[in-house]
């Protein structure tokens, strides 16, 4: 059974830093792509940034220049440090896994990230 438990959420102000952990267990394929997702109230999720095994990453321009995704592959567990938080980035933060051999995806339940202003 493959398992995604994020940490970290919370309460912070605007212009605060916080920062996301996902710590997956189970069997998966060392050939796969980490992920952190985002879903505000009322709108649809929407993909934050991305990380290969390699270590190749992508982020969306939202969050370009503030936030920094990583991983360690011996713990199999994927990172987002968040810096100038904005009160639009307030959201349900959840961490995806793709098995690219396996051709399956794999979702934490979510963590909520509060900015205030």
């Amino acid at each position: 059974q493959v398992q995604l438990v994020e940490s970290g959420g919370g309460l912070v102000q605007a212009g605060g830093s916080l920062s996301l952990s996902c710590a997956v267990s189970g069997s998966i394929s060392i050939f796969n792509v980490m992920a952190w997702y985002r879903q505000a109230p009322g709108k649809q999720r929407e993909l934050v940034a991305k990380i290969t095994s390699g270590g190749g990453t992508h982020y969306e321009d939202p969050v370009k220049g503030r936030f920094t995704i990583s991983r360690d592959n011996a713990k199999t567990t994927v990172y987002l440090q968040m810096n100038s938080l904005k009160p639009e980035d307030t959201a349900v933060y959840y961490c995806n896994v793709d098995d690219v051999l396996g051709h399956v995806a794999y979702w934490g339940k979510g963590t909520l990230v509060t900015v205030s202003s």
